[in-house]
């Protein structure tokens, strides 16, 4: 089970030094998102956003400032770190929605289901007068 507190999510948008001033105006425009809190950071160029995982993910909120003609800094460390929460937050979404693993308890049962509704080819290769005999 997840711990309702793994849901609430501190980060960081970290922008390019160009075009001025768009780090006051993507604050302004994701200030006026439900459910989410946006302050401008001690660093520059920088926004620190606070929301749950129910309602965004900081892939979700970077695409959509990128759309908006924003900029936000690619370097390569920076975007090693941006994709492990990618990927740490779609996990736990996805985990969120599944309430148990079926395969557990029933791993038998679940691929003889799944192996009896594959179509099988495996006497195409035999000859005719010994496909009689499986």
């Amino acid at each position: 089970m997840i711990n309702p507190f793994d849901l609430e999510k501190r980060r960081e948008l970290l922008f390019t030094d160009e075009p001025k001033d768009q780090v006051t105006h993507a604050l302004v425009i994701l200030s006026g998102l439900p459910k989410i809190e946006v302050h401008r950071s001690v660093k520059s160029n920088t926004l620190d956003l606070c929301y749950n995982l129910r309602d965004y993910t900081l892939e979700d909120l970077e695409r959509a400032i990128e759309q908006e003609g924003f900029h936000l800094n690619h370097s390569f460390m920076h975007q090693i770190g941006r994709n492990i929460i990618y990927y740490c937050e779609d996990t736990t979404r996805h985990n969120m929605e599944i309430r148990g693993h079926v395969t557990k308890k029933n791993e038998s049962e679940v691929f003889v289901s799944v192996h009896e509704q594959h179509h099988h080819q495996e006497h195409a290769s035999k000859p005719p007068e010994l496909r009689e005999y499986e």
